[in-house]
């Protein structure tokens, strides 16, 4: 199976995607807002489209779409200027994926959330999202697949760099844990979906080992073999807003439907599988 992929908003994730679709004969066009991020887009094997632009959004020729554009308080970029456009076509698309966020759920202490958990969002970020995820599945006919997606990590993402540099920080807020998930998972899960499509269908894309985010700065650590950074209390941590929000959620994600589904296997099944490969990868080794 192949077809005419038009990704919007070409960035990690979706060029991950296109790394695994581009050699199986997939045809990808990915939007970048600047002239400066072609190249990044031609590099995944896509072809590059500046969006917002002059050129011509390729709709007609698309048979599947990717929605990586992020919302914001004036809603869904995407569905603002192309919507009209999405919505005549709705019927003859195969496949639709919106790249949302586990922020949707909010706050549960820590506790368990699936696909049927209602949405809470407890932070801006996350009432848009709900926002985006309602408005896009309004269309008529639209085959629109929803993964929402746990913290991203992979290549260049790691945090490796901040620990050699001494900058990395270990916060601690006593019963506070993330999900996480690799970039090489996200793409085999879209990839999976792609194959095997089910409009309507919500999917939480994590890893299976939720875990607090100091773990994961002193297991970095410990693979380098440095001292690991002293813990510094949530209370009393110098945070910019944005960063202290995230650890206004505490939550485990369930990650079965992906599985059950959709056939993956993760690669990186926690966070010290997927930096022991990052570090693999870094090193050459």
């Amino acid at each position: 199976m192949t077809g005419t992929l038009l990704s919007f908003g070409h960035g990690y994730t979706a060029r991950a995607l296109a790394r695994l679709l581009v050699p199986r004969g997939w045809r990808i066009i990915g939007t970048t807002r600047t002239a400066e991020g072609i190249q990044d887009v031609r590099a995944s094997g896509a072809e590059p489209l500046v969006w917002p632009g002059t050129d011509p959004v390729p709709l007609d020729e698309a048979t599947h779409l990717l929605i990586s554009v992020a919302p914001d308080a004036a809603g869904d970029p995407v569905l603002n200027a192309l919507g009209d456009r999405i919505t005549a076509i709705a019927d003859r698309l195969q496949w639709v994926g919106y790249l949302s966020t586990t922020a949707v759920y909010g706050d549960h202490a820590g506790g368990w959330v699936d696909e049927d958990t209602p949405p809470a969002p407890a932070s801006r970020r996350g009432e848009w999202r709900v926002r985006a995820e309602r408005a896009w599945s309004a269309i008529p006919g639209l085959p629109l697949h929803i993964f929402r997606l746990a913290g991203i990590y992979g290549p260049g993402r790691g945090p490796f760099a901040k620990v050699r540099a001494g900058t990395a920080r270990r916060i601690v807020k006593p019963g506070q844990v993330f999900s996480r998930i690799h970039v090489d998972d996200i793409a085999q899960v879209l990839a999976a979906s792609i194959a095997r499509p089910d409009p309507g269908a919500i999917y939480n894309v994590c890893d299976d080992d939720p875990a607090p985010p100091q773990a994961v700065i002193e297991y970095a650590a410990r693979l380098l073999n440095l001292p690991v950074p002293p813990a510094i209390p949530f209370d009393q941590a110098e945070m910019t807003p944005m960063a202290r929000s995230f650890y206004g959620e505490s939550k485990r994600v369930r990650n079965d439907r992906i599985k059950t589904e959709l056939g993956v296997t993760l690669k990186y099944p926690d966070y010290r599988t997927g930096l022991r490969a990052l570090l693999a990868e870094e090193t050459g080794a």
